[in-house]
């Protein structure tokens, strides 16, 4: 590595700590109550932007290197629980992370923030509120989730349930995408979140540049339709329906990856044939208008149950290097690895596995950021503060814990630095 080329690293690891520092510092001081906008710097703090294949804060470059914690919510509506929303963003903030996806949702069930269509827990939307501004205070942008595709925090599922107690009569999860009643439930919560007034920050959420994105539904299926159609008929009314609410901030779908009938050439391309008959085309589905950038997910632990190490490695590589060049080609956008990891649960799989394969995830996005690619970044599944094993369920990455991931976190953060600012030297 070139004199300069490290003077370079080693600047941007100084500056990550440095500005963290002063971010503890602050939260330090102001405690858990309301602040107002000007206290946050937001002169400085714009909506992130996507210009073709990458993203942009006022002219910038921007780069998502982030973390999913899904359960911020419910945890900040119990204030014996708040802290541990506070701590995730310290450590996230301390590690260079600057984007956490999270769920602004819970449909029915413990903590519910949809208790029935349309009825809510002003508690744990207050709950919401404090997520979004701890986010803020730790320069930490978000990825909210709209819906679930799995049972998990009710889901697609729950209002299905809903719809058939207020008297339809739906017989499979699927029909979330195509009965007009349920579709109702669903635009009448996007409308709610997107509208709602931050209690503690007074800003309009659709108006919060801290909101990087909105996501439709997470990891949406539509395997009673294969062909796919159902599932793009959903994607473009609900696309065209948040834009019509909030142009300024990106959408994205919120998608594993998977290749559709669209283009039968590329089915080979999935972990196998299964995911082909799931009613989700990737490239089909990422042409809609109002979506802004592709979302794809990492999990070759399940998606190769019976094969090892080294396999799993050139998967990631491949699945990767696809999306991207697909991103780029025929879709002229970034594409975002949403969620990535690998399970201790696991047994065929090591810690040395894991860093691994987080290693080859940020070395493949490094690669594509240097050559001014596609790769707009990844989210890793999923980041915990100490103390909270129970939501545990074998992904989880606690930092203070795991001295080697969160070196390689630090690191790939001042690499990603380091390209961003030889990219501008460079057009200069």
């Amino acid at each position: 590595m070139e004199i300069e080329q490290k003077f370079r690293l080693i600047t941007s690891v100084l500056s990550i700590f440095f500005e963290i520092s002063v971010h503890s510092v602050s939260a330090a001081l102001k405690g858990d109550g309301a602040f107002a906008l000007s206290e946050m710097g937001g002169e400085q703090w714009a909506a992130v932007e996507k210009i073709g294949t990458q993203f942009q804060v006022t002219g910038q470059p921007f780069y998502v290197n982030g973390f999913n914690t899904y359960w911020l919510m419910v945890f900040a509506a119990d204030h014996s629980t708040r802290g541990k929303v506070s701590e995730v963003f310290r450590q996230a903030a301390a590690a260079g992370l600057n984007v956490c996806r999270t769920w602004a949702f819970n449909d029915a069930g413990w903590r519910a923030l949809q208790i029935s269509p349309s009825v809510y827990d002003e508690e744990v939307f207050k709950g919401l509120d404090f997520v979004v501004s701890e986010a803020r205070r730790n320069d930490i942008r978000l990825i909210l989730s709209m819906c679930n595709n799995w049972e998990d925090y009710g889901g697609k599922s729950q209002y299905v349930r809903w719809g058939n107690e207020a008297g339809l009569n739906l017989t499979s999860d699927d029909e979330f995408f195509m009965d007009p009643t349920i579709k109702g439930y669903y635009k009448a919560h996007v409308q709610r979140v997107l509208s709602r007034i931050n209690t503690f920050t007074g800003v309009i959420y659709k108006d919060d540049p801290t909101i990087f994105a909105w996501e439709l539904i997470n990891e949406p299926r539509c395997p009673l339709d294969p062909s796919g159609d159902t599932l793009q008929a959903w994607i473009e009314e609900m696309a065209n329906f948040v834009k019509s609410i909030d142009p300024m901030h990106l959408l994205e779908i919120g998608a594993e990856g998977f290749y559709g009938p669209s283009m039968p050439e590329k089915l080979c391309q999935n972990p196998s044939s299964y995911m082909g008959q799931l009613g989700t085309d990737f490239l089909r589905n990422h042409q809609i208008p109002g979506i802004d950038f592709a979302s794809v997910h990492i999990y070759s632990d399940s998606w190769l149950p019976d094969s090892f190490s080294d396999t799993h490695l050139e998967f990631v590589k491949g699945w990767m290097q696809d999306h991207m060049d697909d991103a780029e080609k025929v879709l002229n956008m970034p594409v975002v690895f949403g969620e990535f990891g690998v399970s201790s649960k696991d047994e065929r799989f090591t810690s040395g596995f894991r860093e691994a394969f987080i290693g080859i995830v940020h070395k493949t996005l490094l690669t594509s950021r240097r050559s001014g690619g596609s790769g707009g970044g990844s989210l890793l599944w999923q980041l915990f503060p100490e103390g909270t094993e129970n939501m545990d369920d074998g992904y989880a990455v606690v930092l203070a814990e795991c001295p080697a991931t969160s070196s390689m976190i630090s690191l790939h953060a001042a690499k990603i630095l380091d390209a961003s600012d030889r990219s501008e030297h460079d057009e200069l």
